[in-house]
């Protein structure tokens, strides 16, 4: 954290001052940016079956087609948010939209796997610099406080919608052919680049130095390693020489990183940032939001899909609840920030999301949606609502300008690399032995015997989320206990509780 004479005072917005239209548009073009970076994780999900028969990919390889995107977005997201301090906002963000539309097209035009993951990655890195870009161009044009809290529920509502209604929109796609589901972005990252073209303000580099180059390798070589070291891990076996080098080789490369970081004049990391308990929290519990979230999504698109055999836009329409939740709560998350601080909301929405995984534990071959998903769909989209915004929101609060493109990039590092590790860690779950002949397209019983277990697991990370947000809680409960005679009643008020507290 910074001091308060360390923080810049140029700033577009006062406490008290009304949004121009420009203003509202400016938010809309970074918002929509923020929409087609979620929207393209959850819309790809519908579209898995499909490419699977129709190139020959086999589940394990179809993860790919996800983890390729996350990984290049996980992995490239403090590199984006440190190119955009030094190289300028508005630039950068420019550039890598007009990336983004290219890789969307030519992802939608491939006919082989390797390529189409290839294509992905590309889209990954492309995202990995405008939802950096886009959040730090938003943290300094409103100021910090009712502005930026409003300014974020917004952008953050957004970017929820687009995880929540892409399996809508790829179910609707799906009728004209998986490749829709690819193209469908380009034309709005275009739009999103032509206004912001004129939207934007021009700016100068928020910060001095140069690029830590040795530190972006070691950084994004380390979340490469480890996340495809989980992926492979199942098949190649635990504890097979290769997978244990491979593990051995990710310690290696974050001791060198955090060595290189602790000499080099011009870090990419200041480590000295992730002694802000508040921040470290915020990013624990995106973790615990996206990687329980994309994971149990991918579980049930298998299972409505392959066990089920639902189309994709009954799939669709089976989590359109979660997706309106998500859209409508946009007018009322800042003042739920404003009113509740962002540890509560956090911790209110991972227990949702717990709950409405435990829920689906509840599920039998003999499927009926009223009972069994549709409850699970509501608490979705009610922890989305509540936890999404008031990450964001928390992991910026407090943060000097020039280290705002960090503090961006730090929490949605998180959210990303957490996304993919999961994802790997409930795919190796429920993994089955080849040597029995049993597999993901047995029927409805079979595939959820199989999934039961990383159900289990995608809960745990959802819960584990819930402990570390509440910890500072009972933390300060039992100081002030501790510090009180013994005849002070608990009667007090309790401290009041701002954004980031």
């Amino acid at each position: 954290m910074t001091s308060p004479q360390t923080r810049s005072t140029s700033r577009t917005t006062r406490d008290d001052e009304r949004w121009s239209p420009r203003l509202w548009a400016l938010l809309i073009v970074l918002s929509l940016a923020l929409f087609l970076d979620g929207l393209d994780v959850s819309m790809v999900a519908v579209a898995l079956p499909s490419i699977g028969t129709e190139l020959g990919l086999s589940t394990a390889t179809l993860q790919w087609v996800i983890s390729g995107y996350v990984l290049g977005f996980g992995g490239f997201l403090l590199l984006g948010g440190r190119t955009a301090d030094l190289l300028g906002r508005r630039r950068v963000f420019l550039v890598a939209l007009g990336v983004f539309a290219l890789a969307s097209v030519i992802g939608g035009l491939v006919d082989s796997g390797a390529l189409l993951v290839a294509s992905r990655f590309v889209k990954g890195i492309a995202a990995a610099f405008t939802a950096p870009t886009g959040l730090s161009i938003l943290t300094t044009t409103f100021a910090e406080g009712r502005q930026r809290n409003r300014a974020l529920s917004v952008y953050t509502v957004f970017g929820a919608s687009g995880f929540s209604s892409g399996l809508l929109f790829g179910g609707l796609l799906m009728s004209l052919g998986w490749r829709w589901t690819f193209f469908f972005g380009a034309p709005f990252a275009l739009l999103a680049l032509v206004a912001g073209f004129a939207l934007i303000p021009k700016d100068r580099p928020g910060a001095r130095g140069g690029y830590d180059l040795v530190g972006a390798a070691t950084l994004t070589a380390t979340m490469l390693l480890l996340v495809y070291t989980v992926v492979t891990a199942p098949e190649t076996g635990w504890a097979h020489p290769i997978t244990l080098a491979s593990f051995a080789g990710v310690a290696a490369l974050l001791s060198l990183f955090v060595w290189v970081e602790r000499r080099v004049r011009f870090p990419l990391v200041r480590l000295g940032i992730l002694r802000s308990g508040t921040l470290v929290r915020a990013n624990v519990g995106a973790v615990a939001l996206m990687g329980s979230f994309i994971s149990f999504q991918f579980l049930l698109t298998l299972f409505l899909q392959q066990a089920l055999q639902q189309s994709p836009l009954q799939m669709a329409l089976s989590l359109l609840p979660a997706g309106l939740l998500v859209a409508f709560s946009a007018p009322f998350a800042d003042r739920l920030i404003d009113r509740f601080g962002t540890p509560v909301l956090i911790v209110g929405g991972l227990v949702a999301l717990s709950v409405g995984y435990l829920l689906f534990l509840r599920v039998e071959a003999e499927f009926s949606y009223l009972p069994m998903l549709l409850p699970t769909a509501l608490l979705l989209g009610v922890g989305f609502a509540l936890a999404f915004p008031a990450i964001n929101v928390q992991a910026t609060a407090g943060v000097a300008d020039d280290e705002q493109g960090l503090a961006a990039g730090l929490v949605q590092t998180s959210a990303q690399v957490g996304g993919a590790l999961v994802l790997a860690v409930t795919t190796a779950i429920i993994a089955v032995d080849h040597a029995t002949g049993e597999g993901t397209g047995g029927g409805a019983a079979q595939m959820l015997d199989q999934f039961q277990p990383g159900l289990i697991f995608v809960t745990s990370v959802a819960l584990a989320g819930v402990l570390v947000a509440v910890s500072p809680m009972f933390g300060r409960r039992a100081r002030r206990q501790a510090s009180r005679p013994a005849s002070v009643v608990e009667t007090e008020e309790p401290e009041p509780q701002t954004a980031g507290v």
